[in-house]
């Protein structure tokens, strides 16, 4: 089992940065692929970005250039940081990890963007 646990939502003018979190209840050493999923009003849930066990990193078009992915394995921790965000990227994020082919959810944090 793991459970995750995401901070660092919250409201944010357009061209802002926010960092979100997301922490494991167990080591990250032991857990190959990490995602962050958003999901708005409305629509279905997306992948932002996707991060391996190796560092390998993987990203919707939508956000290029605007946001990164990282673990810190020792914190047993992953980060997106959120630069110049849109109003476009208002939603619920999500992180995902996945472990023997199991998938584990956190709750979400609300991200709005909005002048």
């Amino acid at each position: 089992q793991v459970q995750l646990v995401e901070s660092g939502g919250g409201l944010v003018q357009p061209g802002e940065s926010l960092k979100l979190a997301c922490a494991a209840s167990r080591s990250l050493y032991a857990i190959n692929t990490m995602g962050w999923y958003r999901q708005a009003p409305g629509k279905e849930r997306e992948l932002v970005a996707s991060i391996t066990s190796i560092g390998s990193t993987n990203y919707v078009d939508s956000v290029k250039g605007r946001f990164t992915i990282s673990r810190d394995n020792d914190k047993n921790t992953m980060y997106l940081q959120m630069n110049n965000v849109k109003p476009e990227d208002t939603a619920v994020y999500f992180c995902k990890a996945s472990r023997y082919n199991v998938n584990y959810w956190g709750q979400g944090t609300q991200v709005t963007v909005s002048s």
